[in-house]
């Protein structure tokens, strides 16, 4: 007998080269490094060039993730993008990616889940996978979130930058004889009733316009660590781990705050978190596989490790995937 299993192959990151500092943007709006720091813990943060679109941010980690898997455009039979800030209403961005990378072949389609986009996108390739729909799915998260910003509001502004992640999962059958590998288990949420709380003052069917990001901070901060844990907790339960089994937890980069306070509800050591909020700020459904890829790349997280990813973001949605390594 055999299992089907979503193995991860590869992944890969891009980061636009302008880098905005606290202390660039305390020039143009009453804020403070110290302040900012004290706050969400965001130093710095990349923002797209001018002609820069989120497609291209995709494409960049796509290339980047296909090069860390040995992989080719050809070796891919499915694109998933998750993203926000798409360069149209449509197509889907990720067709343009599929373009960009000269496929002519395969299904590509987005996913809107605001920061939990790359978790609903992993759990949804790993369903696509062991039903049988496709063999080698590339999952990637991009956003241009600085363009839906109101530089004049502090209050957002100086939480969110851009940048992409990406990561290639693989259909593999297991022996029962071999170790467990990919994607082990997943739980997602949703509750509309919140989506006042995170949001965008426009849109094509409302205004016609893009808008801007409106927060409740305390709002949002109030209920993200007790859904974080939630999740996590479930998608542990389904795996049939603890949280003494993971080697690493990987969340979403919005607030170092909420991140250390997740991580201490559930236990875990912050030598076992990974955060580059700091260096990146919030880049909605980018964060995670930005983080992943840094951890990747730096050694930390390698072949056989179990890594939970954990995401929060507007409507709310929310979720969480266990992945061995």
């Amino acid at each position: 007998m055999t299992r089907v299993r979503s193995i991860v192959r590869g992944v890969g990151s891009y980061l636009p080269q302008k880098i905005l500092t606290n202390e660039e943007l305390a020039k143009t709006v009453d804020t403070s490094d110290e302040w900012i720091q004290q706050r969400v813990g965001i130093k710095e943060r990349h923002v797209a060039a001018e002609g820069e679109f989120t497609s291209d941010l995709a494409v960049a980690a796509a290339r980047a993730a296909l090069d860390n898997a040995g992989l080719t455009p050809e070796d891919i039979d499915l694109i998933i993008v998750a993203t926000t800030t798409p360069d149209y209403t449509f197509p889907a961005a990720a067709t343009l990616v599929q373009m960009k990378l000269g496929m002519h072949h395969g299904f590509a389609f987005d996913i809107q889940a605001v920061c939990s986009g790359f978790v609903y996108a992993v759990t949804t390739a790993d369903s696509y996978i062991k039903n049988g729909l496709a063999n080698r799915a590339l999952i990637i998260g991009a956003e241009t979130f600085t363009r839906l910003l109101d530089w004049t509001d502090r209050t957002t502004c100086v939480l969110f930058g851009d940048g992409a992640g990406a990561m290639i999962l693989q259909r593999v059958e297991l022996a029962d004889d071999e170790p467990e590998r990919g994607v082990l288990s997943s739980a997602l949420r949703s509750d509309g009733h919140h989506w006042q709380k995170l949001y965008v003052d426009g849109g094509p069917s409302s205004t016609g316009t893009t808008g801007h990001v409106h927060m409740a901070g305390a709002e949002v901060f109030r209920h993200a660590v007790g859904k974080i844990t939630d999740v996590v907790y479930k998608a542990l339960e389904q795996g049939g781990y603890t949280v003494d089994d993971l080697d690493w937890f990987v969340p979403h980069q919005a607030n170092k705050r909420i991140i250390d306070g997740a991580g201490a509800k559930l236990g875990l050591p912050p030598e076992k978190v990974v955060t580059t909020v700091d260096i990146h700020a919030n880049t909605s459904a980018a964060s995670v596989p930005l983080a992943l890829s840094v951890a990747v790349a730096d050694g930390r997280i390698k072949q056989g490790d179990l890594v939970m990813l954990e995401a929060m973001g507007g409507g709310f949605t929310w979720g969480a995937s266990l992945i061995r390594w």
